[in-house]
């Protein structure tokens, strides 16, 4: 029985250890989403706005008439 009683804390023990470093690796990979979300989120911004300023430039050039 004491055997048993061991063997059951010892596995207890082992789900708590993985149980608190998935939760770890969990939070870590929430951040480096958020932190990936804002980045995408930059980089289209920075994207639209060169879309905007390229369209503006090509509105500047003179239509050939010939």
């Amino acid at each position: 029985m004491d055997a048993e009683l061991k063997s059951l804390e010892q596995k207890i023990s082992q789900f708590v250890d993985l149980f608190q470093r998935l939760r770890a690796d969990n939070q870590q990979l929430r951040q480096q989403l958020a932190s990936a979300l804002n980045e995408n989120r930059r980089l289209e911004e920075k994207i639209s706005n060169a879309t905007s300023r390229l369209e503006s430039l090509l509105n500047q050039i003179p239509e050939d008439d010939a």
